[in-house]
């Protein structure tokens, strides 16, 4: 572990959690992961441990983590803690999923990305969209060094550009290859109704997705959306 990397914490000890957890730490990070509950309840594996990783408590995460990984269920937001995240860096890897999550009328607007909701929920806080597009069994086989032929890649999204390359940085330090969007409204993107999202490619082939977002299922329907806002019927 080196002293100039930030720490890392991650909220959410599922699978997918404890995975990026595996990573960060085997990249040299300080890293704290919490769940809902008792910390000694979080399984994390001996290699993750012994890398360096704590389970902890969610304020712990909140107090001692300089960037803050969701690794929840996106209909939990509201219970994050925005105070507690004032100033911090947020990087968003939930997804509005309809089909575990059931209809939730916030999320259903085509002109609105899910990290924008979960910005002005955490409005003191710099979010940052990522690693919510790749799926946790992909994420764990494909990380490789840099470098590497075969290397994935991994959509970065984000208003800040500080924050986007630091972003960027962490998911090249864990094995694969940043592709940035250099809009958080961008994350749409990666969501899904989009090619990106439960893709495992490389860096060409993901940005030839999002390349291709008005003709995915998301992006017709942000057109169609802004048709009807901008027709004269909607102005009367």
């Amino acid at each position: 572990m080196t002293a100039d990397k930030p720490v890392i914490g991650i909220l959410g000890a599922g699978k997918f959690g404890v995975v990026l957890a595996r990573l960060a730490a085997a990249a040299g990070y300080r890293v704290l992961i919490a769940g809902s509950g008792d910390p000694k309840r979080i399984a994390l594996p001996h290699d993750v441990l012994a890398h360096g990783a704590t389970a902890t408590t969610a304020a712990a995460v909140a107090q001692q983590a300089e960037i803050v990984i969701l690794a929840l269920p996106l209909n939990k937001y509201r219970e994050i803690p925005a105070n507690a995240l004032a100033g911090k860096l947020v990087i968003d890897a939930m997804n509005y999923w309809w089909a575990a999550d059931g209809v939730q009328a916030e999320f259903t607007d085509p002109l609105t990305s899910s990290s924008e909701i979960v910005q002005n929920h955490l409005s003191a806080s710099r979010v940052v969209k990522a690693f919510n597009h790749m799926g946790y069994t992909d994420l764990e086989d494909e990380a490789r060094p840099a470098g590497q032929t075969d290397r994935k890649a991994i959509g970065v999204a984000a208003d800040d550009a500080e924050a986007l390359d630091l972003v960027a940085s962490i998911v090249n330090d864990i094995g694969f290859h940043p592709v940035r969007l250099r809009q958080l409204a961008d994350g749409a993107k990666l969501e899904p109704g989009t090619e990106p999202f439960g893709a495992d490619v490389d860096a060409a082939e993901l940005q030839a997705m999002i390349d291709r977002f008005p003709t995915s299922q998301r992006g017709l329907r942000r057109a169609a959306a802004l048709a009807a806002r901008n027709s004269p019927a909607s102005a009367d």
